[in-house]
């Protein structure tokens, strides 16, 4: 009995060490200058940062989960079921991509390197030292970015529809209806460049999810169960018959394990593997 004690007064001891820091976290303050609002009243913003100007919204309140969109998106492309959702535990950085919305272009060449240091930009201007994040398609690439050289600026990832290699993407989004965009132009231009380092993937510490659905026929699903394989302890989520655009097919499921992922602590703490039970 006395062993019991000690090992669930251990197991508290950690867990309110592990919360501490979150208790203590305050929100973020916006920086730079209001320029507009969104349908919802949210203010934008805009900063400097890597070249350029980069618009931004700040949304609810906790730990930081920055929202990085698609090609050819905006800051307002999500779905408000996971915006009001997540907002309510996390506080939502959510920008504009380089040379979409509000956010400006400086013309230099696009690279998905060159998207993870304009991330980098905003976080240093908002005085965040790490985030979790949410990329999708175009973005779950720079997410990709992010933890190979940023590893230590993100919390959780999550990687939703991505690619290993940019060039398959690319050719599918020839048959996609597209902005007649420059930028859209230089994105797909940066996607068809492209491709995964995969032997990098195993050094990936960071706490992982991959999400797609079965029937996207933009990225597939293979590049996902790669990356899933590679990357110690990730997760896989599948949404059968899902396509490109499953968060707004299933919002609130899509929400649901998204949240799900960000709020449980999956790695056991080494010093507890051999903790009695009885």
């Amino acid at each position: 009995m006395r062993k019991i004690s000690i090992g669930l007064f251990v197991s508290l001891v950690i867990t309110l060490v592990i919360c501490i820091p979150a208790i203590q976290a305050k929100d973020i303050s916006p920086v730079g200058e209001k320029i507009a609002s969104d349908s919802q009243g949210h203010a934008i913003y805009l900063t400097s940062g890597n070249g350029i100007k980069i618009g931004y919204k700040l949304i609810g309140s906790g730990e930081p989960l920055i929202l990085l969109t698609g090609l050819g998106a905006t800051m307002d492309d999500w779905t408000t079921v996971l915006i009001e959702e997540a907002s309510k535990k996390y506080q939502l950085i959510v920008m504009d991509n380089r040379g979409m919305g509000y956010t400006t272009d400086n013309g230099v060449k696009f690279t998905y390197r060159l998207f993870a240091q304009d991330v980098i930009a905003l976080l240093d201007a908002l005085g965040v030292e790490k985030t979790n994040v949410l990329g999708f398609s175009q973005s779950s690439v720079t997410t990709q970015n992010l933890l190979l050289y940023y590893p230590e600026r993100v919390n959780k990832a999550i990687v939703h529809a991505t690619s290993t290699n940019g060039s398959a993407v690319a050719a599918a989004f020839k048959g996609i209806p597209l902005p007649d965009n420059p930028t859209v132009k230089k994105q797909l231009k940066a996607a068809m460049e492209w491709k995964s380092p995969l032997d990098k993937m195993p050094l990936i510490k960071n706490q992982v999810m991959f999400l797609v659905g079965t029937a996207d026929n933009v990225v597939g699903t293979e590049s996902s169960k790669t990356l899933a394989k590679l990357i110690p302890g990730a997760w896989l989520v599948q949404f059968k018959n899902g396509t490109h655009h499953l968060q707004f097919e299933a919002p609130s499921e899509f929400t649901r394990i998204v949240l799900t992922f960000l709020e449980i602590n999956e790695t056991v703490q080494p010093n507890l593997q051999n903790s009695p039970t009885r």
